[in-house]
C-alpha cells in the first residue's frame, strides 16, 4: 500500500495515499478500535451541517466565496454517493471520547480532500475553513437530531405503508 504524509498540530502522521481523510482521522483509526463504524446516516447528517455552514460563512463574510462554494460541491458530491462508495472514506468507530471530536473532523478532512479534486491550489482547511465557526459539541447532537428524525420520518412511511396494507387485506 502507497502512503502519503499528514500533518497536523502533533505532527506527522503516514495516511494512505487514496484516503480522502488526513491526520487527526488517521490516528483516530488506530486509537480508537472498538464497535461498529460510525452510522452512514449521521455521515450524511454532518455533510449536510457542513454544507449549510459554509453558506451560512459565506453570508456572514467570514469565508470566501470560493472556499465556500468548493466546500458545499464536495459536501454535494460526498452527499451523492451510494452507501458503499462513501464507506471507506469515513472508517471510524462509534465509540471515541463522547463528543464526536474524531467524526467531525473526518467529514472536516473529507470535504476538504475533496475540494482539492476540484482545485488542488484552493487551500481548503479541515479546521480554519470547513468547520469555520462550529464546535464538536454543537454540531455533532444536530447530527444526531437529523438523523434521528430522518429514521423516524421513514419509520412513519414504513408503518402508513403497512396500515395501508392492512387495510386492503381487511376490506378483501
Amino acid at each position: 500500500m502507497e502512503y502519503r504524509e499528514e500533518a497536523d498540530t502533533l505532527g506527522t502522521v503516514r495516511v494512505p495515499a487514496t484516503a480522502l481523510w488526513g491526520a487527526q482521522t488517521e490516528r483516530s483509526r488506530h486509537n480508537f478500535t472498538t464497535g461498529p463504524l460510525m452510522p452512514l446516516p449521521l455521515i450524511r447528517a454532518l455533510l449536510q451541517i457542513k454544507r449549510a455552514a459554509a453558506t451560512a460563512n459565506r453570508d456572514l463574510g467570514e469565508l470566501r466565496e470560493e472556499k465556500a462554494e468548493l466546500i458545499s460541491r464536495a459536501a454535494t458530491d460526498l452527499l451523492a454517493l451510494p452507501d458503499d462508495q462513501l464507506r471507506p472514506d469515513f472508517p471510524l468507530h462509534v465509540y471515541q471520547t463522547g463528543s464526536g471530536t474524531q467524526t467531525n473532523m473526518n467529514v472536516n478532512e473529507v470535504i476538504a480532500h475533496q475540494t482539492a479534486k476540484y482545485d488542488p491550489t484552493n487551500g481548503v482547511l479541515p479546521n480554519d475553513d470547513v468547520n469555520h465557526g462550529q464546535s464538536s459539541n454543537d454540531v455533532f447532537p444536530t447530527a444526531m437530531a437529523i438523523t434521528a428524525r430522518v429514521a423516524v420520518r421513514q419509520l412513519e412511511d414504513a408503518v402508513q405503508h403497512l396500515m395501508d396494507e392492512l387495510a386492503v387485506k381487511q376490506a378483501a
